[in-house]
Formats: structure tokens, C-alpha cells, sequence
């Protein structure tokens, strides 16, 4: 079970959705009450925390955690607007493991929470592979094969394509592929998703078939191959 405390809700959201999909556990809080209650009830194996909170600041939350013999060995990951050297510097003096400032991707965060995970004796869950039809993907070894051929692709189209295969079916809308692969404050309109499907597209050949356009939606990764809908715009 993952925490995270943040009392920006579309944020809070946003990270808790990324986090199940990633097929972790994930409960969010918005205020330090609400956290230290659940806190009694059981202990996370990792905690994701804001600095600038209500009722109380987020250091004054990292020194408790770091008191209490439950919680001091736990992954502590800072989530926060400040960037500065003095902010990061003070965060991991009072007892944090990693530090990211905002705005983030997800999957930066997910990659940093696995290292917080590792580090800290627990085990990740382990990378799935995918196959569908004539594609095949692992995400932890970074490969893709459109049959015997293997496909080569930027950092950003592979994002898009474990995310859509992690959630085969499910339907993204622009800004939910946009907030969660290029960070929710990135500041681009929706048609680099477009350009970024069109281009995997054409590189995974026959099998970018499996990518379907919901016409004023957003894509899918579609399991019946049959169907001939995908390449629609």
C-alpha cells in the first residue's frame, strides 16, 4: 500500500489512478488528519508527501513519520512546488529518500517510487509482458516486436504503448495520455498525443492495428484485431 498525502486533488487523483494502474495499491489523502488516522489502521509500504499541506507542513509530517518505530524505516518521497537546492537539501536532511518537484511525469514518479521500493527491502511488483496478436512488448527490458521484427522507439511512444496495454480496452482521452506520460502541467495541446499515435503507428506496421481512435475521445488498445476500426481518425 502506497500513501500519498496531497491536498491538491487533481494531483492526488492523477497519482493514485497512475499508481493502480501500475497494479500497486494507492490511497490518497488530502489532509495529515485524515493520513494519521489511516496510518493507525495500517502502515504503507511507501508514503508520497506534499510540503505545502493544511493543518500542518509537510516536514513537521517527515520528522513524525521518521519518530515513530512503524513508520521510520518507510520510503519517504517529497512531492513539492519549491525547487530549490535549500528545499531539497532540508527535505532528505529530516529523513527523506527522493525528492520531486513539481510539475512531474508519471512515470518519472513510478520509476522513482520503484528505486524508493527497492531500496527499502520491499519488492516491487514485478514488469509485465505483453503480447497481442503480432505485437510483443516488455517494459522492463524496453522491447517491442512486431513479429520477428524489432521495433524501435522514442521514450514517449513507448510510454504511450505500455499505457494503453496496461489498460487494453480501456479508453484514454487526450488529456488523461498528456497529464499522465508528459506531466498534468505540461504545457502542449492535445494534437502531440495525435502525432505521438500516428508515429507508433507507423512503426509497430501491422501491429499498430491494435491502437483505436474513439472518435471524440481520445484511444484504445483494441483486443479484437478483427475489428479493422483501429487506424480510423
Amino acid at each position: 500500500m502506497i500513501y500519498i498525502l496531497e491536498d491538491d486533488a487533481s494531483i492526488r487523483k492523477l497519482v493514485v489512478y497512475t499508481i493502480q494502474s501500475q497494479g500497486m495499491e494507492a490511497e490518497g489523502f488530502e489532509r495529515p488528519s485524515q493520513f494519521w488516522e489511516a496510518l493507525e489502521q495500517k502502515t504503507p509500504e511507501l508514503v508520497l508527501l506534499d510540503i505545502m499541506l493544511p493543518e500542518e507542513d509537510g516536514l513537521q509530517v517527515l520528522k513524525r513519520l521518521r519518530s515513530l518505530p512503524a513508520t521510520k524505516g518507510v520510503p519517504i518521497i517529497m512531492l513539492t512546488a519549491k525547487s530549490t537546492e535549500y528545499d531539497k537539501v532540508l527535505g532528505l536532511d529530516e529523513g527523506a529518500d527522493d525528492y520531486v518537484a513539481k510539475p512531474f511525469g508519471m512515470m518519472e514518479l513510478m520509476a522513482r517510487i520503484r528505486a524508493a521500493l527497492r531500496h527499502g527491502g520491499q519488492e516491487a511488483p514485478k514488469e509485465k509482458t505483453y503480447s497481442l496478436g503480432s505485437l510483443f512488448v516488455d517494459p522492463a527490458r524496453h522491447i517491442v516486436r512486431d513479429g520477428d521484427r524489432e521495433v524501435t522507439l522514442t521514450l514517449k511512444e513507448f510510454q504511450v504503448l505500455c499505457l494503453l496495454l496496461e489498460r487494453a480496452g480501456t479508453v484514454f482521452t487526450r488529456d488523461q495520455l498528456l497529464n499522465t506520460i508528459w506531466g498534468y502541467e505540461f504545457d502542449g495541446a492535445s494534437r502531440t498525443v495525435d502525432v505521438h499515435i500516428r508515429t507508433l503507428r507507423q512503426k509497430l506496421g501491422h501491429s499498430g492495428d491494435c491502437i483505436e481512435t474513439v472518435r471524440g475521445i481520445g484511444y484504445k488498445i483494441s483486443t479484437d484485431l478483427s475489428a479493422g476500426t483501429a487506424r480510423n481518425e
